[in-house]
């Protein structure tokens, strides 16, 4: 799959702004430089207004939230809070391009979807809360770009049908992101194990982690069992405060994410048994078979007299049990390495 001018050859990480712009421009473009820095190959933006979302009305299923991060706000003033103004979004795309970085967009409904196509984005993304919204992943499929669909409230019915919704506009390159919607998500929470199992389940090109813990950790370990894309939120300081902030990556905890995938990607390396140049220097330091006392022409090597030892310059340990009760050809030093040129068949 390729996103833009970036083929997932690597891991592919998102710095998602989210509503860290805290109704700032200068503070979103700021972001995105800082992003750029950090190591981020994306930024992603989200493309809504609160009536996308919600409705200003006053029934008991639009009042203020009773817990959580978002506790005392009404679902739709939240989201006129968090909401980023459209016209900036051309320019922020332009700047994130312009840093060589890829850039696309959660819609939640199709006027953003056709906002976005004039811009003509590389990409979607459809957020968790939106995974159930059949006409919305249907309409984001008919375009025939990539459609990223994070999971973090989708049952495995849910999943298979956005799978299939995709596939019935023809549409292949789908990339499932696991997720878990806890807002920061408590590690016991995660279960990275069906990161491997997604793949194969429900045969979608590239799987990868839509990640709210603090840290780190998570977005490594999905690295390691095959995640080809990490999305963390990015917050150039968190102490600036805003809707999100709390559970997002300042600049310098994301460069140390991104380093630290960077480095666990040429461990993973490859399948292969081959050694490298610095191991095979190390072969030769490993262990063979030397003579331990001294030994006169037509003695005979025993379990006293022959042993494996480091470094490797005799014989394989493999020969140990076929060279006992030879004889030695001539007389040879303790520290010898035993080799065929000093042994010989008794008769």
């Amino acid at each position: 799959m390729k996103l833009g001018s970036k083929q997932l050859d690597s891991s592919f990480i998102i710095a998602e702004l989210s509503a860290n712009h805290n109704n700032d421009f200068e503070l979103a473009k700021e972001t995105i430089y800082a992003m750029k820095e950090s190591g981020a190959d994306c930024v992603k933006l989200q493309t809504y207004t609160a009536d996308s979302l919600s409705l200003n009305a006053d029934t008991k299923y639009f009042e203020p939230r009773k817990e959580g991060l978002w506790k005392g706000y009404r679902p739709y003033d939240l989201y006129q809070e968090a909401s980023m103004p459209w016209e900036w979004q051309p320019k922020l795309i332009e700047l994130a391009e312009s840093l060589e970085m890829v850039c696309f967009s959660s819609p939640f409904d199709f006027k953003a979807v056709d906002f976005l196509e004039e811009l003509n984005t590389p990409a979607y993304k459809i957020a968790s809360f939106e995974i159930q919204d059949i006409p919305l992943i249907r309409y984001v499929a008919s375009k025939g770009k990539p459609v990223i669909m994070s999971t973090g409230i989708a049952t495995q019915e849910d999943i298979e049908l956005a799978v299939k919704t995709c596939r019935e506009q023809g549409n292949d390159q789908i990339a499932l992101l696991k997720c878990t919607s806890a807002y920061p998500t408590p590690f016991n929470e995660i279960n990275l194990n069906v990161i491997p199992d997604m793949k194969d389940r429900f045969g979608v090109e590239v799987i990868g982690l839509s990640d709210h813990t603090m840290g780190s950790t998570v977005p490594l370990g999905a690295v390691a069992i095959g995640a080809r894309i990490i999305e963390k939120h990015f917050v150039l300081d968190r102490s600036n405060g805003g809707v999100d902030a709390s559970f997002s990556m300042e600049p310098q905890e994301f460069k140390h994410m991104v380093d630290s995938v960077r480095d666990l990607e040429k461990a993973l390396g490859t399948v292969t048994y081959d050694l490298t140049e610095k191991a095979l220097d190390s072969r030769t330091r490993g262990r063979s078979l030397f003579i331990v006392e001294d030994l006169k022409a037509g003695e005979v090597l025993t379990e006293k007299n022959i042993k494996s030892v480091r470094p490797g310059a005799g014989l394989h340990p493999k020969y140990y049990d076929e060279v006992l009760g030879k004889s030695i050809k001539k007389d040879v030093a303790k520290g010898t390495p035993l080799n065929d040129n000093l042994i010989y068949e008794n008769t």
